[in-house]
């Protein structure tokens, strides 16, 4: 007798040939967060179906917390497995389970039963009602009710037999590692790690890159984007954080470049930048929390004359959501309340009065010529002395 986990999962289970691929990959992810906390587990599959094993004590809600920043989780079933010693045996644990899990025995329920193992000697239909019989007769206030049940007690008749009733929600998407690798522009506001949890929710992995402005920004705001950072991580996994030096370029594009269209070449010059490290750590993609026309470097012309010096695809998964919308996913995993720290990066510190809204990209281009003196050069510093820093390992 075990009590452990069930681990539910819904999209992979219409893959075809490569299914055990992602399985592998959820098995693998949802072992590495297990081992992060005090209690041994260990995690296995079956056709289906895997588990969570503990190997001695543990702690209930903390490893309920681990599985749900596990992505392709979309169930944690705290289950009681028995071994198949006879019906007599399966009605003893059934009712022990009822006993421990419900202090209070006055509810409706119906059970659910399943035979994976078609030669278990009696059927789901009969299984349902003999056990149903029994829960009535040990719990007298208790009633069926097969439409809309306030408990459904689920037996699964496997290699070993399952019993639970409570499906906690995990955080549903892909497992990471699955989809292969972007790379994540992760300023200190609530847009962008919003992005990289959205991204890794589709089996991504990700790596960060942040550009810091020392002594217009500060050491708070760097703080500030590595909290956020190891809070998207504790869903991601391990990244690393690529801090950027971008003082001198910021100066001189401030210098040479007309004010209305700082923004915008600064931009540019960061998806530069950002593509380098990308194409270091063999990602395919970047990832940006932009969202149309949320600010003057955000209007479909902004994002265009972005765009066009990258070679790489430029993910933006928040492109089409509000602002509130945004909010309401930040809140979920944890980054608004570190995002709204009044902690500005560089972005924010260096933002034109009356920024160009409907850039023209020849315009941009021939205000980018101002620069060919040294801005190769400086590029080339920034990207020689970036600081790399190893988070959620």
């Amino acid at each position: 007798m075990k009590n452990s986990f069930l681990i539910k999962y819904a999209e992979i289970g219409v893959k075809g040939r490569n299914r055990y691929l992602f399985e592998d990959a959820l098995v693998q992810n949802a072992q590495n967060a297990l081992d992060k906390i005090d209690g041994k587990f260990r995690v296995t599959k079956e056709y289906g179906r895997i588990y969570a094993m503990p190997q001695e004590a543990y702690d209930f809600d903390e490893a309920v917390d681990a599985l749900q920043h596990v992505f392709g989780i979309v169930g944690i079933c705290p289950m009681l497995q028995i071994e198949d010693e006879g019906f007599e045996h399966l009605c003893q644990n059934v009712l022990k389970y009822i006993e421990e899990h419900y202090e209070t025995k006055d509810f409706t329920f119906k059970v659910m039963a399943r035979r994976a193992r078609k030669n278990y000697p009696m059927d789901s239909m009969e299984l349902n009602q003999e056990l149903g019989g029994r829960i009535l007769d040990a719990f007298p206030k208790t009633r069926v009710d097969v439409h809309q049940p306030e408990v459904v007690i689920h037996v699964e008749i496997r290699n070993h037999i399952n019993i639970y009733s409570k499906i906690l929600p995990g955080p549903a998407g892909m497992p990471v590692g699955t989809a292969g690798k972007a790379m994540l522009l992760l300023s200190g506001g609530i847009d962008s790690p919003v992005a990289g949890y959205m991204t890794a929710k589709r089996g991504v992995v990700i790596d960060a890159v942040y550009f810091h402005a020392p002594p217009y920004t500060s050491e708070r705001a760097k703080q500030k984007v590595i909290d956020l950072a190891k809070l998207v991580a504790r869903y991601s996994g391990p990244m690393k954080l690529y801090v950027v030096n971008f003082t001198d370029i910021q100066m001189y594009i401030y210098d040479q470049c007309p004010h209305d269209e700082l923004t915008i070449i600064m931009r540019r010059y960061m998806m530069r930048i950002a593509e380098q490290f990308a194409a270091k750590e063999k990602a395919h993609a970047l990832i940006t929390g932009e969202s149309i026309g949320q600010v003057a470097s955000q209007t479909m012309q902004s994002l265009a004359a972005t765009n066009e010096v990258c070679t790489m695809p430029v993910f933006r998964p928040v492109i089409a959501f509000d602002k509130q919308e945004i909010i309401d996913i930040s809140l979920k995993i944890g980054t608004y309340e570190t995002s709204i720290l009044p902690y500005e990066d560089c972005c924010t510190t260096f933002v034109a009065k009356h920024p160009v809204t409907k850039p023209n990209i020849n315009v941009i281009k021939n205000s980018e010529t101002h620069l060919t003196e040294k801005i190769d050069e400086m590029l080339q510093k920034a990207i020689d002395t970036v600081e790399i820093i190893e988070i959620g390992q």
